[in-house]
């Protein structure tokens, strides 16, 4: 059981290291490439041409966005990972889309707080993907507080921090 355990985290470790983001509601990503970022948040194709009005399901991406204790300011640190994401958005394969961006807590303090709190970070994710070129008319902010815990079982636990974000129909 420990052996699993610990290959678990050599994994994710790995994973993390080389800047890979997982499907979504599994680990956030602190790193990834602008290729990664477009491929995790492009609508898949269509499976055939016979059915219309098929609507495809949103794509999402957890990202571990590092904001200074109690705040909304983002840490430089997580800019590049921000930068990365602006770059997608304006992509070809992203450019006619529209996204959510999701903030989210981890269980500690007030629930009322921490929406708040939650909504103010989802809030600054968007000024810095305007700033960096995004149409804000393509963004929507919702905070969601610890609502949807990433690890429900550990609900202080770093990876429920994060932000999300997801492809709008």
């Amino acid at each position: 059981m420990i052996a699993r355990a610990r290959l678990a985290a050599a994994l994710l470790a790995i994973t993390l290291m080389a800047g890979f983001a997982l499907p979504a509601h599994a680990q956030p990503a602190g790193r990834a490439s602008v290729d990664e970022l477009v491929e995790q948040l492009s609508p898949p194709a269509p499976a055939t041409r016979g059915l219309r009005n098929l609507v495809p399901e949103p794509r999402s991406v957890d990202l571990v966005v590092h904001f200074d204790f109690d705040s909304a300011r983002v840490q430089p640190a997580s800019l590049p990972l921000l930068d990365n994401l602006a770059a997608a958005m304006r992509s070809e394969r992203l450019s006619a889309l529209r996204f959510r961006v999701e903030g989210h807590t981890d269980a500690k303090g007030n629930p009322a707080y921490n929406l708040r709190l939650s909504q103010r970070r989802a809030d600054s994710v968007i000024g810095h993907l305007t700033a960096a070129g995004v149409e804000r008319t393509r963004l929507t902010a919702e905070g969601r507080g610890a609502t949807e815990l990433l690890r429900p079982d550990a609900p202080n636990a770093i990876e429920n921090r994060r932000v999300r974000i997801t492809t709008l129909p």
